[in-house]
């Protein structure tokens, strides 16, 4: 995540909205992308690489949940959390919207407020994921560098296996 500048990519196929949101994201400090399709966001978010995406759900070639979920089956994309903005009001959507990936729904209209709100909050957990993964990665690169591959693979697979909190006893 771009440490002064967080991407937001905005998915909708309805100008009016973009424009709205692309608005309000910017205003509050945050670089925005768009998309006016699923095909087209689905290549913006490969490109682009974006912090948060906000996802409309009825688009006309491909719906914001089948746009999810090659989002999360993509690797560069698996992580990058997803907000539907829905004008659906049924129980059911808002139920299948987290069930193919998405890590929250906003009904439209949006309230301006909660969106930024939500943001935030999913940005701040995208920063510390990608935080421990980075943490992880250099673990696992000292790990290769200083320990043997099998105690190597034992302390990644289960790090708190051999964990132990006493004090090692001096050589005598």
């Amino acid at each position: 995540m771009a440490a002064s500048q967080p991407k937001v990519l905005v998915v909708d196929d309805t100008e009016a909205n973009i424009k709205l949101v692309r608005a309000l994201l910017k205003g509050a400090g945050y670089e925005v992308v768009t998309a006016t399709c699923g095909t087209d966001g689905l290549a913006v978010a490969a490109a682009e690489q974006p912090d948060l995406i906000l996802l409309d759900i009825m688009m006309p070639d491909l719906t914001g949940f089948e746009v999810c979920q090659r989002l999360r089956a993509a690797p560069e994309t698996r992580q990058t959390p997803v907000v539907f903005l829905t004008a659906l009001h049924e129980m059911e959507d808002h139920m299948k919207a987290l069930d193919v990936g998405g890590d929250d729904i906003l009904t439209k209209p949006i309230n301006k407020l909660e969106l930024l709100t939500r943001a935030r909050s999913l940005l701040r957990i995208r920063a510390l994921t990608t935080e421990v993964q980075e943490q992880r990665r250099v673990i696992h690169d000292l790990l290769k560098t200083h320990v043997s591959a099998e105690a190597a693979q034992r302390y990644l697979a289960d790090p708190t296996a051999n964990l132990s909190l006493d004090r090692p006893k001096p050589p005598s």
